[in-house]
């Protein structure tokens, strides 16, 4: 119910909600400035409504992934031992498995639905944020001002909430920025293959169906490709901007 409240603020475009015309499959005119589809509707129209799809899956997507990766991260650095091992093994088989082949068979088993779509990106996503919350939690950690909070009878759970984590947030939230652009290129390919609800515009979708006039109708295809192509790029280029300002010591590692 959240979900579908926040799409109908955000104006989440439905099959009815679009406009047919007369002019079917006409290339870019003034009128129809990307050109038209095989029912006549605008394709800077179908542009307009899967980017609101394509960012709630992106955003939400993202967000959840980085919150999950905190909280993960955050209790294998700090309890260590046998849970530290067994969270960063189960991180490593997340990590090695094809991201595209599992959320496929996961959203083909669960239903097309965007919470569905937005829920698998973001398990799928979370061993990103975790490794990098496990390790800024076990540098913070050893810091003096940690060791006098013990020495001063304090709980270890206040210690990890109040003091650990506040201080090795941020590059992390840095990084969740890199995975919005990884999160709609996820989400555009299962719309591309038709894994994604049938009745909210993606851009996947637009290119599911423009694949079919590829050679009658090239716009079909072209525009939201390059739609897809210019936003990830944008959120990628972005992501390392907020990370390169929030965690120098990253981009001190790749010179």
């Amino acid at each position: 119910m959240a979900l579908a409240a926040l799409a109908g603020m955000l104006g989440l475009a439905h099959l009815h909600g679009l406009q047919l015309s007369d002019n079917i499959l006409t290339g870019p005119t003034s009128d129809d400035w990307l050109g038209t589809d095989e029912l006549g509707r605008g394709v800077f129209s179908l542009l307009v409504a899967g980017a609101q799809t394509s960012m709630l899956v992106g955003l939400l997507a993202a967000a959840s992934a980085t919150v999950i990766g905190i909280a993960i991260g955050a209790t294998a650095g700090f309890v260590g031992g046998k849970v530290d091992t067994a969270i960063m093994r189960l991180a490593e088989i997340f990590q090695v498995m094809p991201t595209f082949v599992l959320a496929a068979v996961i959203v083909a088993m669960a239903g097309p639905g965007t919470a569905r779509v937005i829920a698998v990106i973001a398990i799928l996503s979370w061993p990103q944020t975790a490794r990098l919350m496990r390790g800024e939690v076990l540098r913070v950690k050893s810091l003096e001002y940690v060791d006098a909070a013990r020495c001063l009878g304090i709980r270890e759970g206040f210690i990890l909430s109040r003091e650990v984590v506040p201080n090795a947030i941020t590059p992390v939230i840095a990084m969740g920025t890199l995975i919005i652009g990884q999160a709609i290129l996820l989400e555009a390919a299962l719309g591309f293959f038709g894994l994604t609800a049938p009745d909210t515009f993606s851009w996947g979708q637009v290119l599911n169906s423009g694949q079919h006039f590829f050679f009658q109708a090239w716009w079909l295809s072209v525009f939201p490709g390059a739609a897809i192509f210019i936003t990830v790029l944008a959120f990628n280029v972005f992501g390392d901007a907020v990370n390169s300002a929030f965690n120098p010591r990253a981009e001190g590692y790749t010179k």
